[in-house]
């Protein structure tokens, strides 16, 4: 169970704004992918509301825990999150991918809070152990934590990754797989099967946790447990639902990359609660 002083209640009602707010500003811009930001909202939440350490007034805090996210398709979610913590006023998020915002379809550097260019999949989990590897060269007790989409890890280099997380001992990193199994094509066991999905990471040499991904104390609990695991890397492997809350969204591939119109999100918007 979640520690006593988390208000797993409190959470709980921001999945439903994170939710809201996202759909608001998709519809706004008339573009973006609603289905793999809906999936990850408890994710981001458990990040940064609950678990990691960083200063939203001081985004370059060299002690920072890092979050890189390396879905980078997911920035109505990242940047959603990032408002709420107070990186940036929440107005902004009215500029989604409109001509010279900041806030772009794939997350970029130059919005604050965000660690690494992504978006072009598979390169995440890299960028993760090199932080991590940094931060044990300089003894800082920082740590990294990698959010990576199921189809992401259909590619090579995620793998070449893990193997390297796991010789080089980095037990201060964590991935975090947003495993709604849907992805812009299909099913993604149909496309590339990634199952024994949990059993196929422990052989790689991690501390692998799978959970329910909708479930705050599950993903809290994990979280904890990672700070306990010496000697190799964590992943969880979180269960989620594509389009999570939406009826006419949920294990959807055509919600890939396709914003709802003025209808739709009204009968989403009622669909929250």
């Amino acid at each position: 169970m979640a520690l006593k002083n988390v208000d797993l209640v409190a959470l709980q009602k921001k999945a439903v704004l994170f939710r809201r707010e996202i759909l608001e500003m998709l519809q706004l811009a008339g573009s973006g992918h609603p289905g793999g930001s809906l999936s990850a909202v408890e994710i981001f939440i458990a990040l940064y509301f609950y678990k990691i350490r960083h200063d939203p007034k001081n985004p370059a805090w060299e002690d920072r825990d890092r979050v890189i996210v390396s879905k980078g398709h997911c920035s109505p979610v990242t940047y959603v999150t990032l408002a709420n913590a107070g990186y940036f006023l929440k107005e902004e998020l009215k500029t989604f991918r409109k001509f010279q915002s900041r806030l772009q379809g794939h997350v970029h550097h130059k919005v604050p809070g965000v660690e690494f260019n992504t978006g072009s999949l598979g390169h995440g989990l890299s960028y993760a152990n090199g932080v991590a590897m940094g931060a044990k060269l300089h003894r800082k007790s920082l740590k990294a934590y990698c959010i990576m989409g199921d189809g992401e890890i259909q590619e090579g280099s995620v793998w070449e990754a893990a193997m390297s997380a796991a010789h080089f001992k980095l037990d201060n990193v964590c991935a975090i797989v947003d495993y709604n199994k849907v992805q812009e094509n299909g099913p993604t066991n149909e496309i590339k099967n990634l199952e024994p999905l949990a059993k196929r990471w422990a052989s790689f040499g991690w501390h692998a946790i799978e959970l329910d991904g909708h479930n705050l104390d599950q993903l809290i609990t994990a979280l904890d447990d990672f700070d306990s695991v010496k000697g190799k890397p964590t992943v969880i492997i979180a269960n989620t639902v594509k389009g999570k809350g939406i009826s006419f969204m949920e294990g959807k591939p055509a919600w890939h990359g396709k914003a709802p119109n003025a209808e739709q999100l009204q009968q989403a918007l009622s669909e929250l609660k």
